[in-house]
């Protein structure tokens, strides 16, 4: 009982670092640590103003962590260091932006470099399913990717490849070094307080967001990327801390997906917003638009062996708080994108 009252204080005395704090997972992943009772130290390029999601009580740097000696200074007298951080949005921002989704590979690089030199304890990389083998995703309602499908390598082009590249340098740290890392591939995560319009939005806060705006201005048509058909699968915001949590806190070192099942066409998750709104519109399609690979979901037979859990929130719960709180924002006028916080 004593020992396990020790384990207790000295997990509650954790520091983490959360890197890319000030965007949607991240802020999301700060509140949750915060509220176990971690101290938390916060890094993000933006501005303050442009965060997500602010907490005054806790550092929070504004500095580009592609450079070392900034990795090195947030990292000071860390614990542990969760890497959210890249530059990446919606599949319009990263066909057009290869090079600057590339350039995160920098920041995971100097991150690794200074977990070493201040002997930080274990390292979280946020790596996406855009890591997978093109070839395998090329009609709809695919079978679940499995974490094997990812070589040989044809990842997406641009951020995939930054994704599965890195993984590599973690996996090589852990090698070479003793570092203890981790590795989650995202699939689609959404929820509120996120990235809802400007370009960088994803395909659930894009569609809540327009069938809103056609409802409040009694408009019947949206317009689509693609034809609709393309399939994907979407994880609830909190499916995505608690199965974030679960893998780092594990003895699992190889990359797990971390993603709903639930298969979905982009069109069939216009028809739950649309009950969800109550509102019907006509769909104009956009077929010169990025709409990426043709399907793909998360295969979690690995997650559920391991670690006896998976994301289980229904796409329909999770619209539903997706819609009503994007509702909320547009209806106040509120685009500000910052929530500041003190406990």
């Amino acid at each position: 009982m004593l020992l396990s009252k020790l384990l207790c204080k000295d997990l509650k005395m954790s520091k983490y670092l959360v890197c890319g704090a000030g965007g949607f997972i991240g802020g999301h992943l700060v509140d949750s640590l915060m509220k176990e009772g971690h101290e938390v130290i916060c890094a993000d390029i933006k501005p303050l103003e442009y965060w997500f999601q602010v907490f005054d009580q806790n550092k929070n740097y504004s500095l580009d962590l592609k450079e070392y000696e900034n990795c090195l200074k947030v990292s000071q007298e860390v614990d542990y260091i969760y890497n959210m951080a890249c530059n990446m949005g919606g599949m319009g921002f990263i066909e057009n932006n290869k090079a600057e989704c590339m350039l995160s590979v920098l920041i995971n690089t100097n991150l690794l470099r200074a977990s070493m030199k201040n002997k930080v304890k274990k390292y979280f990389f946020s790596s996406s399913a855009c890591v997978y083998n093109a070839t395998k995703q090329m009609d709809v309602f695919i079978p679940g990717l499995k974490e094997e499908d990812a070589y040989p390598a044809e990842p997406e082009d641009g951020y995939g490849w930054e994704k599965l590249f890195s993984e590599r340098m973690c996996r090589h740290f852990t090698e070479d070094f003793g570092l203890q890392t981790r590795i989650v591939r995202y699939h689609n995560v959404y929820g509120p307080l996120g990235t809802y319009d400007g370009g960088r939005e994803k395909a659930p806060a894009a569609l809540c967001r327009k069938i809103c705006l056609a409802k409040k201005n009694n408009i019947n048509k949206i317009e689509v990327w693609g034809d609709g058909e393309q399939t994907r699968s979407f994880m609830f915001i909190d499916d995505c801390l608690e199965g974030t949590k679960k893998i780092f806190n594990s003895n699992l070192k190889d990359p797990y997906n971390l993603g709903s099942d639930e298969q979905v066409s982009i069109n069939q998750m216009i028809s739950i917003i649309e009950d969800i709104a109550d509102y019907k519109v006509e769909k104009k399609y956009l077929l010169d638009k990025p709409k990426g690979v043709r399907g793909r979901s998360s295969d979690n037979t690995k997650l559920i062996n391991d670690l006896k859990w998976s994301p289980n929130i229904k796409l329909k719960d999770g619209l539903e708080k997706t819609y009503q709180w994007i509702y909320d924002q547009i209806s106040s006028g509120d685009n500000s994108n910052k929530y500041t916080r003190s406990y």
